[in-house]
């Protein structure tokens, strides 16, 4: 029953997570649109001042950028996104790591183990921390538990021993892969939200070559500007997207196969040290 706040605590930081991911997701949009109308939009980056009608002035990226039309603002808000859970992410994973080396740490508590030194194991996770260091002390913990515990055979308490670091394992690692399934969304809707801005574009600018008389040069660039730059956008917000998730998924697999090592360690010590 020492474990049982576990769950509630659990519960609540998944809360948390999930209020910081909705109001990450409006404020992204929210900065995407301010960016785009009062900065890209900026009267000063277009001929005669004319953000609606003019071109934007030569090698003039805010400019282009607006000309880029209403998806643009969506996809920047994506794009922040990215980047801004992808900040969250490495901070909350690195956290979990612990204060030194992940590989290192679970050698030291293999070497302990073997030396059959439990209090110094424990000690070790004491100034790792981290969710990996959470993980292997609860087992440790039930180690020295079952070795007092007299009604347990040496089969019954290794698998005690396994249960308790496989639901320690449970309630530790839904918490490095919150949000990773925003990062792993952007980059669908990245690539079909530039898309969209491609379709819209190109659209204006087949609308321009089709009117009577001589094209309407204007509204054809700024088309064909349009297409090329939610494209752009897209393509980057959605390269990004994979690279990160990528790199978090690995990390996370990483730890994942700390905390079996160091588990299948301590059982593999208990079962050794404990037979009849």
């Amino acid at each position: 029953m020492a474990n049982a706040p576990k769950p509630t605590t659990a519960k609540q930081e998944s809360s948390g997570s999930s209020i910081f991911a909705s109001l990450t997701i409006v404020i992204c949009i929210v900065i995407g649109i301010l960016l785009w109308k009062f900065v890209m939009g900026n009267s000063a980056n277009f001929e005669g001042g004319d953000s609606e009608n003019g071109h934007p002035l030569p090698g003039n990226y805010f400019g282009m950028v607006y000309k880029g039309g209403v998806i643009v603002p969506v996809l920047i808000g994506m794009l922040l996104m990215v980047i801004v859970f992808s900040f969250e992410r490495f901070f909350v994973i690195n956290k979990a790591s612990g204060t030194g080396n992940v590989d290192t740490f679970v050698k030291k508590i293999q070497t302990l183990l073997t030396a059959g030194n439990i209090d110094a194991a424990m000690a070790e996770c004491d100034k790792q921390k981290g969710s990996v260091a959470n993980v292997i002390k609860s087992g440790l913990e039930k180690y020295k538990a079952v070795e007092v515990d007299n009604r347990l055979d040496t089969e019954q308490s290794v698998l005690a021993i396994q249960k308790d670091i496989e639901e320690a394992t449970a309630l530790e690692m839904p918490m490095l892969e919150q949000n990773l399934t925003v990062i792993a969304t952007l980059v669908s809707i990245g690539t079909l939200s530039g898309l969209l801005g491609t379709v819209t574009g190109m659209i204006k600018a087949f609308s321009a070559l089709s009117t009577a008389g001589a094209p309407d040069q204007a509204a054809l660039a700024n088309g064909i500007s349009e297409a090329l730059i939610n494209t752009a956008t897209g393509i980057t917000t959605s390269a990004l997207a994979i690279i990160m998730y990528n790199i978090f998924t690995s990390k996370i697999d990483k730890l994942t196969y700390s905390i079996d090592e160091a588990g299948f360690s301590i059982i593999q010590t208990y079962a050794s040290t404990h037979k009849h």
